[in-house]
């Protein structure tokens, strides 16, 4: 346990020190509203879903080809989520960018702690979301580190144990935000703007933000209480998740429903952040998602955020208003967006009704989600 301070509201506990400890019950601090827990069988409505029983999947091995396009597009217009196969990432990397970090997550504690993070940046090892104090929190530990623009990456953050995990994850992160460059055009072209619209409005490729959250989910004694991760929205721009190979977890809200995704192997699972959203007044979907966690097993996953630059003002792209479908979203900085995570943690899609040009004309366009919040944390 890590004494208050640094920013923190009260002491920090490290999630994987509570599962170890062989505790029968979990603290009170992480048992979640009875309407907010995980329940033990899905809603019918959930069981109607698509391929390998939940999120669509898209063949990525022909990046120009239209068709590609039109799976993207369609993918992110009815669902906010797919999973990318035949992406181009090796799947050798997947496997070591896992291997490392679990790697990381077994170092005895006092390894482990010399990279506390705080709220300021939430740069490094992590155990909460948020500076409320007396928040109910979520079972579960993260690494967060920046990758790019340069100005915000700090080697000091990057741990020096395991001895390859400073190179794997570079690597890795080089790989997935070249792969995010891909998906990006081929958003563009299913939205019927130029190729390299989306890009341009995030600041181009020079520009764009890029961060790594390493979760780690430690086994729980009672998981019908509790989530990994709470009910959220990535307040970025795009989220390229690399899901642990051996237990799911994940879940994305769907007509009212929880529904489980099954992962592909080697697969990525991509969603689209509220700035994608705003950007494209709504045709592309920011979904609310949450994680489970279970007794039997730990879970780990890797997810890379791809995020416009920081300081640009954000609005729906001029291409895509028009007198039947007026602006949605007020304009606004990522900078502006993120803060409200810092403070508050994940809260659904809350905070994007913050942003509404106009509360009952929002309300009259059918995105099939909650409201926008704007996570690199």
């Amino acid at each position: 346990m890590e004494g208050a301070g640094a920013g923190w509201p009260e002491p920090v506990v490290r999630v994987q020190s509570l599962s170890e400890s062989g505790a029968a019950t979990i603290p009170d601090r992480y048992v979640k509203p009875e309407s907010e827990r995980p329940k033990a069988a899905l809603e019918p409505a959930a069981a109607t879903t698509t391929e390998e029983g939940g999120i669509p999947v898209v063949d990525l091995s022909s990046p120009s080809d239209p068709a590609t396009a039109r799976a993207v597009s369609e993918a992110c217009r009815n669902w906010g989520f797919f999973q990318a196969v035949n992406h181009g990432v090796p799947a050798e990397l997947l496997r070591r960018a896992r291997g490392v970090w679990r790697g990381f997550f077994r170092q005895p504690m006092e390894v482990k702690q010399r990279y506390a993070n705080s709220p300021a940046t939430y740069e490094g090892y992590g155990s909460r979301l948020g500076v409320e104090k007396g928040a109910v929190l979520d079972w579960g530990d993260y690494y967060f580190l920046h990758v790019r623009p340069p100005h915000l990456f700090d080697p000091h953050k990057w741990p020096h144990l395991p001895p390859d995990l400073r190179e794997t994850t570079e690597e890795y992160s080089r790989e997935v935000a070249a792969l995010c460059g891909r998906l990006m055009t081929a958003m563009s072209v299913g939205l019927g703007v130029g190729e390299t619209r989306l890009q341009e409005a995030f600041g181009g490729a020079d520009g764009a933000g890029v961060c790594v959250r390493v979760n780690y989910y430690p086994r729980c004694p009672q998981p019908e209480l509790t989530l990994g991760l709470s009910s959220h929205s990535d307040p970025g721009g795009m989220t390229v998740l690399l899901a642990d190979d051996r237990v799911r977890g994940l879940q994305v809200r769907r007509r009212g429903a929880w529904v489980t995704v099954h992962p592909v192997p080697d697969a990525f699972i991509v969603n689209v952040g509220d700035q994608i959203q705003v950007l494209t007044n709504a045709t592309y979907r920011s979904v609310e998602h949450r994680v489970m966690v279970n007794a039997a097993d730990e879970r780990l996953s890797v997810a890379l955020f791809y995020n416009p630059k920081s300081d640009i003002p954000l609005a729906p792209m001029p291409e895509l208003v028009s007198p039947d479908r007026p602006a949605l979203y007020e304009p606004m900085t990522f900078d502006e967006y993120r803060m409200y995570i810092r403070r508050k943690g994940p809260r659904g899609k809350s905070q994007v009704d913050s942003l509404k040009a106009d509360s009952a004309t929002t309300a009259a366009v059918d995105v099939n989600v909650a409201p926008v919040g704007r996570k690199c944390y």
